[in-house]
């Protein structure tokens, strides 16, 4: 009995020894497989990541050669563009004044698509300055559709703006880049519309934080399976073989641009009845209505009175209406300062030298010149180099500030604005004037620690 219980131990041994064996190979020759899966994996991974920077590298050079380009060709086109002009003012006989109309219009087209293409390989690149603040969107819907009504008469297309949706409220973004855009949606939806159609521009929100701005047209809409051809650069979706110009860039820059603001550029449509492109921004607070929230929070600003008889002149070159009139309410805290606005930067450098302000606010940003060119165009006029020029702007970046400062300005005050701090500096820069005009000693404002 006892040899049948040994032998069936030692059957049992062997059973579970082999058994032990056979799970030891199977587990090392998964740990084989992990190993070569393993090593697949880092490979594929490598290879992705070579990828990765191989494509990045192409679209980094990609994007330089474009800027490079863009700014070779532009040199050559502003000497073409500029003798056409200057020809243009001479008296042509009808062919002549045809060839010039033909350069002039064709030269127009060029350089507006040189541009986009810059903008876009600045998008790319992260060079593309952004000055994003509160904007007021029933202002640049009123700008846009105006611009855009000629070209719509010489198609017999009526255009419909919903002003009162669009009442009040403001977005975040940069006011120039959203009018672009929206040109762009506009122009699109008249050139692509039927005869006698109509374009209707409105505004909805699809959420509590975000405005979508809908341009609706009457067109032919567009099929289920070019609709992700849409935002492709230079992709016209056949428009290429009809006299309608255009360069299939643009709504490819609008959502880039969009994106780069935080919003997108989006669209529906339906073949046989029309298309909707809308641009959807963050909701934001107007300026002059956080002043008014601000101002039941703190004590409000003593108003100021002069002791001197004369009023001062305060210019202020800003294109945004909502900024104006925030600097309207703040300086009416000072009964001896009277406001001169100017919404474009050449009329700006024309007033200066007209009314001779005491004090001089300028935004950077603006429809016709940058901001730093009327500073520095400012500076160089004896008529205008010694008034106090305090710039105001989005950018709150450092470099951006010391190079302002460096070039002439007074002080530089950034967006959204301390309602404290901005009287301050008004308060300071126009006591500067007076003592200026006086022959009195005075403080720099960089001294007193503003800028």
């Amino acid at each position: 009995m006892a040899w049948i219980i040994l032998a069936g131990r030692l059957v049992a041994a062997l059973i579970a020894s082999a058994v032990v064996a056979m799970l030891t190979r199977r587990r090392r020759y998964a740990m084989v497989l992990v190993e070569q899966r393993t090593a697949e994996l880092r490979g594929t991974l490598a290879d992705l990541e070579t990828a990765r920077e191989a494509a990045d590298v192409a679209n980094r050079s990609k994007s330089s050669f474009l800027s490079r380009m863009s700014h070779e060709l532009r040199t050559p086109l502003n000497a073409v563009l500029g003798f056409a002009q200057v020809l243009d003012l001479d008296d042509l006989d009808p062919n002549q004044q045809e060839a010039v109309d033909q350069i002039l219009r064709g030269g127009k087209h060029l350089l507006g698509l040189i541009n986009e293409v810059l903008d876009i390989s600045r998008i790319e690149t992260g060079d593309l300055a952004l000055s994003s603040e509160s904007v007021l969107v029933s202002d640049v819907v009123g700008e846009t559709v105006d611009l855009i009504r000629p070209l719509a008469d010489q198609r017999s297309i009526q255009v419909h703006a919903d002003h009162h949706v669009c009442e009040n409220i403001h977005v975040f973004a940069d006011r120039q880049r959203l009018k672009q855009i929206l040109l762009n949606l506009l122009s699109n939806a008249v050139k692509y519309n039927r005869l006698h159609g109509s374009v209707t521009i409105s505004c909805a929100r699809p959420d509590p934080t975000h405005l979508r701005i809908r341009v609706a047209d009457t067109g032919p809409g567009i099929r289920g399976e070019q609709l992700g051809k849409v935002f492709v650069p230079f992709e016209r979706l056949g428009a290429e073989r009809t006299d309608i110009e255009g360069t299939g860039i643009g709504l490819a820059l609008s959502r880039r641009l969009a994106e780069a603001m935080g919003g997108t550029v989006d669209l529906e449509s339906v073949p046989g009845e029309g298309s909707t492109f809308w641009v959807e921004l963050p909701l934001v607070e107007g300026p002059v209505e956080r002043y008014e929230r601000l101002r039941g929070d703190h004590t409000q600003p003593q108003a100021v009175s002069s002791t001197d008889e004369r009023r001062q002149t305060l210019l202020y070159i800003e294109d945004n209406l909502a900024n104006l009139k925030l600097v309207q309410r703040v300086v009416a805290h000072r009964n001896d300062v009277d406001i001169i606005p100017a919404m474009q930067g050449r009329l700006g450098l024309e007033l200066a030298t007209e009314h001779q302000p005491a004090l001089i606010l300028l935004d950077l940003h603006l429809p016709d010149i940058p901001g730093d060119q009327v500073l520095q165009e400012l500076r160089s006029n004896c008529a205008t180099a010694s008034i106090p020029v305090v710039v105001v702007s989005a950018d709150a970046t450092l470099g951006q500030q010391q190079r302002l400062l460096s070039a002439g300005a007074l002080a530089y005050l950034t967006k959204p604005y301390e309602v404290q701090e901005l009287l301050r500096i008004i308060d300071e820069a126009l006591t500067r004037s007076a003592g200026i005009r006086e022959g009195l000693p005075t403080i720099s404002l960089e001294q007193r620690g503003h800028s």
